[in-house]
């Protein structure tokens, strides 16, 4: 509606019954240039989760417009591509893309409780670095978007067993999590919920500094000096050189 966004099918595809359904993992090809033509992105066979913003929002709003087979050109104006940031060294700020895109399969996501230790590490820190690439853009809300599904995915039941090593590492990752989702909710001024956020991390880690600084960091915007003090020494405790 707005014309930031636009579709136009080069090759009809197999009818809008075989269209991909939001959480199904597709693959594509794809073929991003500027306006100058200049090709900054080809890949024979992307594939993501679709709808949960592991890509370009670009391709996440006009993959579901797909249908199986059909190759398509989509314009996009940076808002759903690399923003005002771009991205270094190829995409400048506010650059507009073309994506040339071909939808070549769509299948349901792997169930969550059948993925091996490895596996399952491997995905939530792929949700997690998406949200750090929204969390480096200032888009907040997507990142925590990204930082929910990677800890929707460590918290998963699991009919697997894994080894202590696998459960240390995914209590890593959970942390971290934790630790980058207080960050973006502080950005929000979602207080609260950043709180919770810290609290959660301390209640494995008590000396997770980032987790202390931010838990202080939130206490003192709520006005709440008194209990902030104490928590903002422990830390300076810990790590007395850190800024």
């Amino acid at each position: 509606g707005s014309g930031l966004l636009k579709k136009k099918t080069l090759v009809p595809g197999l009818g809008v019954d075989t269209r991909p359904r939001k959480g199904q993992d597709v693959t594509i090809r794809l073929k991003a240039t500027l306006e100058d033509g200049s090709v900054v992105e080809e890949n024979p066979a992307l594939t993501f989760t679709l709808g949960d913003c592991d890509v370009l929002q670009a391709l996440d709003l006009c993959v579901q417009l797909l249908e199986m087979g059909e190759k398509a050109l989509i314009v996009s104006d940076a808002k759903y591509c690399y923003g005002a940031q771009g991205r270094s060294p190829d995409i400048p700020p506010n650059a507009a893309l073309t994506l040339e895109v071909e939808l070549l399969a769509a299948q349901d996501a792997p169930d969550l409780e059948l993925l091996r230790g490895k596996e399952k590490i491997e995905l939530a820190n792929r949700k997690r670095e998406r949200g750090n690439f929204f969390y480096q853009q200032a888009d907040y809300v997507l990142a925590i978007n990204s930082y929910d599904i990677a800890l929707k995915v460590i918290g998963s039941s699991s009919k697997v067993d894994f080894s202590p090593e696998e459960e240390a590492e995914l209590l890593d990752v959970k942390m971290k999590c934790l630790n980058n989702l207080a960050a973006s909710q502080l950005k929000l001024d979602h207080y609260e919920a950043a709180l919770k956020s810290c609290n959660l991390v301390l209640e494995h880690q008590p000396g997770n500094i980032k987790a202390l600084f931010r838990k202080g960091k939130v206490l003192a915007q709520q006005g709440e000096y008194r209990e902030a003090i104490p928590i903002l020494k422990t830390a300076l405790k810990l790590e007395p050189s850190n800024k």
